[in-house]
Formats: C-alpha cells, structure tokens, sequence
C-alpha cells in the first residue's frame, strides 16, 4: 500500500506553492478515498498561490490546495455503500454540517458552517483524496476527464446561469473569465435570445465569443450601448449575470437592465464596492446572491447539459504535467488563459 503521495502544499506565508511528499490520507467512517487523474485551477486557487489579501484571511498553512477535480475511487471507508472501487468520480466542494436549518431544508449551499475542500481543509491537487461519501459525484462515461475536472466551477456557472428563465430573454454577462465563459455556452443552449458579454481581457472575450456570445464588448475601447442598439435591444437586459466582482461593470449592469430586471451575483466584490440602490429600488430590480452549486440539482443539471451535447472544450487553453504547476499558475496570472488542466496520471 502507498503510504506516501506527492502534494501541491501551501506550506507558509507567501506568494508560490512547494511540491513536496505527503502522507496518503487514509478514508474515515462514511468516506472514499479517490484516485486523483486530472485537476484543474481555479481562480481561488490563484488567490492562494499570490497569497493575496483574501487568502491571508482564510488559509492556515500548510495545507494541500485545489477542489477542482476527476478520478477514481480506490477504497471505501467504513459504512460507504453507495460506490465502489474503481467508480469515476468528482465531488461537491462544500462539505456542510447536515444538522442546520439549511442543510435540513435542503439547501446546503446556504450551510453556516460549511468547510471548503482545498480553502479549510486538504484539496485535491494530491495523487490522492478522502472526502464524504455524501460529497461524491458519480461521472457518466461518456464525458471526458478534462471536463470533469472543471466541474466545480462549472457548477458555478450552471448555478448563475440557471437561476433565472434565460428562455427568449437578453442576457448580459459581466466578466470572461473562465466561468463566464461557461455562462455564454449555457444561456445559448437554454435559449437565450441575445447574450452580450463585457470585459477588458481580449483573449477571453474571444473565447466567449468562440462559445456563443452575440456579442462581446471590451470596455477598454468599445462601449456596450452600441453593441446593444445594433443587437436590436430597446429595454435593456432581461437577465444579468455579474461574474467580474468588478465594482464598475456591477454599477454597469444594473443602470443596463430594463424594469423588472433579474441579475444573479457570482462575482466577488471588493471591499468599499457601493452601488446606485434607485437602480435596484426605481426599476423593480430582483438581485440574487450565488455561492458555490446548488446541492445537489446543479449537479444532476451541468451534467444533463453536456450530455445534451453543451461543448465546454474551448475553455480548456493550456495542459501541464502536475509537476509543471509553476507553468500553470504561470499561464493564470497572464490572463491569457482560459482553464489550465493539471495531469495526475503519468
């Protein structure tokens, strides 16, 4: 048996991560152990390796990072008896307590006293990790590995993205990042009529544009009313989705959205953001925070949709070796990159 594994480790204070060799976590009473084959990094996976202000504030290290991932279960913990050795799987990120009113409600997303793999406790980007069976995700065969592995953020997308009828509406979406990206392909295969998407990033308002936008605006340059009036909009947007945590593009978006307006808040703010609430109050707006996957139907519908032939291939720009992480982090920081995929298996 193992017993030692390589690790992507926060090991202190400061920008970077260390590989190093860690102990092989071993599955308690109601866990799995999986098998890590691909992991992908996410935007606060980046927070951590630049050791920015938010991660200061909520990493303790050291401690293994990233919660984005796919493999394949190699042992079961006492009482697991849903999977089986050798299942592929993934796994919701947020491990909640079960007993609040929330988790009891069926609403674990809202859980006070949620733990985040790879933020509050050990991550995926490992050879090998033990979560709840309760967390598990079980991945259909059919659906590639480097997708799976984005999954959680994608989750994300599925979440904002579907939280408002998109069917027939004009949709705005503030911020290419990589899980706005994923927002333009879900809205374009749930109906949307018109989706426009704003930035200052080129490369990936590209990408956005590759996934389905109508239109996409850089800000730096281009202005949004003129991409609406030539979309034929005259209201403003049915549906706004902020992904950027950008106080400008927020404030943009809700002056953009016509009466009775509904916009869903991925994005981050940053500390001081303040908003014009007559916008909010004058137009009937409906806001609506999202944190993380609803749990567990955002799963069973980000599924439903590739299955129904959603391609999220585009998204993926670059592919490392795990051990050529530096790279990877690398390409994140750029900006010029759309998700960066880590292999495990060779």
């Amino acid at each position: 048996m193992q017993t030692m594994m390589d690790a992507l480790v926060k090991e202190a204070p400061g920008k970077g991560l260390t590989l190093k060799r860690v102990p092989v976590p071993q599955p308690g009473i109601g866990e799995v152990q999986i098998k890590i084959h691909k992991t992908a990094i996410c935007g606060t996976d980046v927070h951590i390796y630049n050791w920015d202000p938010w991660s200061q504030q909520h990493i303790r290290p050291p401690m293994v990072i990233g919660h984005e991932y796919v493999g394949e279960i190699t042992a079961l913990g006492p009482g697991v008896s849903d999977y089986s050795i050798g299942d592929i799987v993934s796994g919701e990120g947020h491990i909640v307590c079960g007993h609040c009113r929330n988790c009891r409600a069926g609403n674990g997303q809202w859980c006070k006293f949620t733990r985040s793999v790879g933020v509050d406790r050990d991550g995926a980007f490992a050879e090998y990790l033990c979560i709840p069976e309760t967390n598990v995700i079980r991945i259909p065969a059919n659906i590639p590995e480097d997708i799976v592995s984005f999954f959680d953020a994608y989750g994300n997308a599925t979440h904002t993205a579907t939280m408002f009828d998109v069917v027939g509406e004009d949709v705005l979406i503030t911020g290419a990042g990589p899980i706005g990206m994923m927002a333009v392909g879900i809205c374009r295969q749930n109906g949307a009529r018109r989706i426009i998407v704003t930035d200052v990033n080129q490369y990936r308002l590209d990408i956005a544009k590759q996934m389905g936008a109508h239109a996409v605006v850089n800000l730096a340059h281009d202005k949004l009313e003129d991409a609406m009036r030539e979309q034929g909009m005259v209201e403003g947007f049915d549906v706004g989705l902020e992904m950027s945590g950008n106080g400008a593009a927020l404030n943009q978006l809700l002056k953009s959205m016509r009466n009775g307006g509904k916009v869903a808040l991925l994005g981050i703010a940053g500390p001081g953001t303040v908003i014009d609430w007559n916008d909010v109050i004058f137009k009937g707006l409906t806001l609506q925070g999202i944190y993380g996957r609803k749990m567990y139907e955002t799963w069973y519908k980000l599924m439903a949709m590739i299955e129904a032939g959603l391609d999220l291939s585009p998204i993926i720009t670059h592919r490392f070796h795990y051990t050529e992480y530096e790279k990877g982090f690398e390409a994140m920081n750029s900006g010029h990159s759309g998700k960066v995929i880590l292999d495990w298996t060779k």
